[in-house]
């Protein structure tokens, strides 16, 4: 098969695998009473304990607007709360509220279950293939032109 016919192939594949994970329906998914949007930044911001809005933004590859009102909301439901620095006063920390790290544990055990599903659904000889073709994949969008924002659709 010829490269333009594999990069078809591999556009259909990623289409198909966005909509079986439900990637296509972010406006309406919600994730343990948040958005899908809020959920990865509980996500990030409970994997790293305390992280500034910038810092944050760049991890979701999401402009600083967006992810301010993003983290806004997750304000206001009482999950996440905004220190700011000893040191420098112009420097926000964002970390979880009490709530904020039972909602983060409660999505990194659902999450962890239902991936662990998938990767047990792979041929223990593949196991490895797939893993080392999606960081292949990623490292690839990485270095693409297209990634910054200059992709429709």
């Amino acid at each position: 098969m010829d490269e333009r016919n594999n990069s078809v192939i591999l556009r259909e594949s990623i289409r198909k695998l966005e909509r079986k994970l439900g990637i296509l329906e972010e406006s309406e998914l919600s994730c343990c009473e948040v958005s899908l949007a809020q959920c990865h930044a509980l996500v990030e911001i409970g994997r790293a304990k305390a992280i500034s809005l910038n810092e944050l933004a760049e991890l979701l590859n999401l402009e600083n607007s967006t992810m301010s009102r993003t983290v806004s909301k997750l304000v206001d439901s009482g999950y996440v709360k905004r220190d700011i620095d000893a040191v420098d006063r112009r420097y926000l920390t964002i970390s979880l509220t009490e709530s904020g790290q039972d909602l983060f544990n409660q999505i990194e055990t659902g999450m962890g279950s239902y991936y662990q599903d998938i990767f047990s659904r792979i041929a223990e000889n593949k196991r490895d293939q797939v893993i080392e073709s999606l960081n292949l994949l990623l490292d690839a969008v990485d270095k693409s032109n297209f990634h910054n924002g200059n992709n429709c659709c």
